[in-house]
């Protein structure tokens, strides 16, 4: 069975783990592990090694030891670096024992400085063993050859470090678990209890926990500045009022939209949940999806599409620039927008839609024939097939996808789905906000806008193949970098939960609200 490199409760992760090296000479202790290089012979290492990777790894070197004293404190430094990652520095630490033999202990620090550098470079869990399916393209890393330079250059501590993601996000993520996981160390906080919405300008018992809420996550001051007027409260006083306040309005929608909620600043049971996702809630979410961007290629290309199935969000690259944001509606609960890497090879301009049969037995057939021909839905070949037009599902243009799931991005007639915070509710694929705009940016960015414009004017369908392929990338992000700070965002699929399980982090499920939308489009 695979050790464990993150802690079996959050608390423990949060307790951090960082470990000292003492010693001199050509021995040094970590954590009570000494490191005797001289007095470790090839033989015994052969003996001691039983690791496939360690075995390679001391091979290519002619089973010469390498943990002396100074590269021995330069890996245990960087196992200090391993709460940024929200990972446990002494976790990688657990197959040295007391007892063990010189050699033993040569290898079990290589082993650990391989895990290490795995976690770091491809993440704690392989996501294909976790989700089904998982096709977004993955980072890729030799930390067997990378260590062994590593070893060579005197650089342990500084090689393990740029294994992991580079960009700003990471960082922002990584600053902001920091954070939380300070805070969680501090006496947990009562939950706000749901009950009655509360508007400007009402008064509720409640109000005292919510403003309490709103300041320990950073949305009020955490000391209130005084009153500027004379027959404003002063701040005590206001903090112990059970008026909803105008002054209180702006924390409340920044609060409704760094989760997705409508920024209306009325105070209901959705944004009650927000405020109460406390500290140590919070740090779990970014360990969480901390690991999501260890396991992406770190080099995607410059050119492609990306689309958060958890924010509703597609972000349109162009040579390495984000050059276009909209909304989406992704798939609802029980038809998840899958994780897939997918190139879009070519704008289909009026398709028609070919209806799976799940969705002909259970939502077509029953309504009757008087819809399906007011919907416009005929049979071919034994399928139920919706004709092309304005009306169709697909609306007027298929972003078409090479995958073998049948999920693709397209136009759709439901337009006021894309008004709505809470954009879950088709049946896997992804439905993007001004759709044929977005096909002609696409269209012009490849030199095809004249040839989509005729297919399009057409009526018919028609194809308009991509010069290039256009790389699309649909995961799941609930935390996110958004006009520089981070933003949370619900977990409508249960996938925080289930990969928090594969890393073996505590914490209770988070909230989720499952309403099926009935809409025929896919």
């Amino acid at each position: 069975m695979r050790r464990a490199l993150v802690c079996v409760s959050l608390a423990a992760l949060l307790a951090g783990g960082g470990c000292n090296v003492v010693g001199s000479g050509g021995g040094g202790e970590q954590g009570g592990v000494r490191t005797e290089v001289k007095n470790v012979t090839p033989a015994d290492l052969q003996a001691a090694v039983t690791d496939p990777q360690v075995k390679k790894f001391y091979e290519a070197r002619g089973w010469q030891p390498v943990w002396d004293k100074a590269r021995a404190d330069d890996l245990t430094a960087a196992f200090g670096d391993a709460e940024r990652h929200a990972l446990q520095g002494a976790a990688f630490l657990r197959d040295i024992r007391q007892g063990s033999s010189p050699a033993e202990r040569e290898a079990a620090l290589t082993k650990n400085a391989l895990d290490y550098a795995k976690a770091l470079a491809t993440g704690i869990v392989d996501p294909r063993k976790v989700f089904d399916p998982y096709t977004v393209p993955m980072n890729r890393a030799d930390v067997g050859a990378g260590l062994a330079q590593a070893v060579d250059k005197g650089n342990v501590r500084a090689w393990l470090a740029s294994l992991a993601p580079q960009d700003e996000e990471y960082r922002a993520l990584s600053d902001a678990f920091l954070r939380y996981a300070q805070a969680a160390k501090g006496p947990a906080r009562q939950p706000v209890p749901p009950g009655e919405t509360i508007h400007v300008g009402d008064s509720d018992k409640r109000m005292p926990a919510i403003v309490a809420a709103l300041r320990a996550n950073g949305y009020v001051p955490a000391a209130p500045a005084p009153a500027a007027q004379a027959n404003k409260p002063a701040p005590a006083e206001a903090a112990k009022s059970t008026r909803y306040s105008q002054a209180l309005v702006p924390a409340v929608k920044r609060v409704q939209q760094d989760y997705g909620i409508k920024p209306d600043g009325v105070i209901g049971d959705s944004t009650l949940e927000a405020l109460n996702t406390g500290a140590a809630e919070r740090a779990r979410i970014l360990a969480v999806n901390l690991e999501r961007r260890r396991w992406l290629d770190r080099r995607p290309p410059g050119t492609r599409i990306d689309v958060n199935t958890a924010a509703t969000v597609l972000t349109y690259w162009r040579d390495g620039q984000a050059k276009d944001r909209r909304p989406v509606v992704a798939g609802q609960p029980d038809w998840e927008t899958p994780e897939l890497g997918s190139p879009i090879f070519r704008l289909v301009a009026n398709p028609d839609w070919t209806i799976p049969d799940s969705i002909a037995k259970e939502e077509i057939l029953p309504k009757g024939a008087a819809y399906m021909a007011k919907e416009h839905i005929t049979t071919k070949n034994g399928r139920l097939v919706q004709e092309p037009g304005p009306t169709s599902a697909l609306g007027l243009v298929k972003f078409d996808m090479d995958n073998p799931h049948a999920i693709y991005l397209h136009d759709t007639p439901a337009k006021a789905m894309f008004a709505s915070p809470e954009r879950h509710s088709s049946h896997g694929c992804s439905r993007v906000y001004d759709a044929v705009g977005f096909a002609r940016m696409i269209a012009q960015d490849e030199g095809q806008l004249d040839a989509f414009n005729e297919a399009l004017a057409s009526g018919k369908e028609t194809g308009v193949p991509l010069p290039s392929r256009i790389p699309v990338r649909l995961m799941y992000q609930t935390a996110y970098l958004e006009d520089g700070h981070v933003v949370f965002r619900g977990d409508p699929y249960g996938w925080d939960d289930k990969l928090a399980q594969a890393l073996g982090l505590g914490g209770a499920l988070r909230h989720r609200e499952i309403k099926h939308v009935r809409d025929i489009g896919p």
